[in-house]
């Protein structure tokens, strides 16, 4: 994976899941041929990705990946699109992004960092953190109920949906190219403690398991970690749906689309 490498400093912190991640991408990216991927991010530490692997990128603004990776998709629909984003980055400044590119079935991957707080900007609570957590931005910890973001995506119409952790490789790996296999919007969340401010690998080590196949009910297992208390973490493939995809269907122009008459004139 020679090619893949620059000689950018990495700055992340020791043992931080990121670099998983970041093995796991430069992996994928030999499989499937370095000039058949592209790779958005926000801002974030997730974001450096971009500075660590050697394939063709945009840095997005803060909350952004997700629209300008759907953007690279219908300009160029045969690349094979990732976005990186952290919890920060795309639940709380592009949740709106997040949740449209779902509905609209947009045949990109999202991979969203989770760590649950802001940690490039030294430990601020976000969306997903849980209640209680304390941070720079709630010293008495934060009052708010976590956002259940695989419910979140999957309520706006994903069509793939997994989670996976940092701490375990291998399926990391197949997770991330289930997920670039699937062709429609596919959304896979990766619990990637952060070793400095907030590192939950312990609790994810202890109660994390893997799902023996998709089930039959994506809601009640999506909703099994709260992400509040202790029950048990599922990883894997929650739903795998075929659906037509936006960028088809933009290539339409509409032509295709039933029109349902909501109104009907009277005159």
């Amino acid at each position: 994976m020679s090619d893949l490498n620059v000689d950018t400093p990495n700055t992340w912190c020791p043992g931080c899941g990121n670099f998983a991640i970041e093995m796991a991408t430069k992996k994928l990216a030999k499989k499937l041929g370095k000039e058949n991927i592209a790779i958005t991010a926000g801002i974030g530490c997730h974001a450096k990705i971009i500075d660590y692997v050697n394939v063709n990128s945009f840095y997005g603004l803060h909350g952004r990946p997700v629209p300008v990776a759907a953007g690279i998709k219908l300009a160029n629909p045969e690349l094979k699109v990732l976005a990186f984003s952290g919890d920060g980055d795309s639940l709380n400044e592009g949740v709106s992004h997040l949740i449209h590119a779902a509905k609209r079935n947009s045949d990109i991957t999202v991979v969203l960092h989770q760590n649950r707080n802001f940690a490039l900007t030294v430990k601020q609570f976000t969306a997903s953190s849980p209640k209680g957590f304390v941070s720079n931005s709630s010293p008495s910890g934060n009052i708010e109920e976590p956002i259940n973001v695989l419910d979140l995506v999957n309520s706006a119409g994903a069509t793939f949906i997994a989670r996976s952790f940092t701490g375990e490789m291998k399926h990391l790996q197949e997770m991330l190219e289930k997920a670039v296999e699937h062709k429609g919007f596919s959304f896979v969340e990766v619990l990637q403690p952060c070793t400095t401010w907030y590192d939950t690998n312990p609790e994810y080590r202890e109660k994390s398991y893997k799902m023996k196949k998709i089930p039959q009910k994506a809601e009640k297992k999506i909703k099994e970690w709260d992400y509040n208390n202790g029950d048990k973490i599922p990883l894997g493939i929650f739903k795998r749906e075929d659906k037509p995809v936006f960028e088809e269907e933009m290539k339409t122009g509409g032509d295709k689309v039933p029109v349902k008459k909501i109104f009907e004139s009277k005159v």
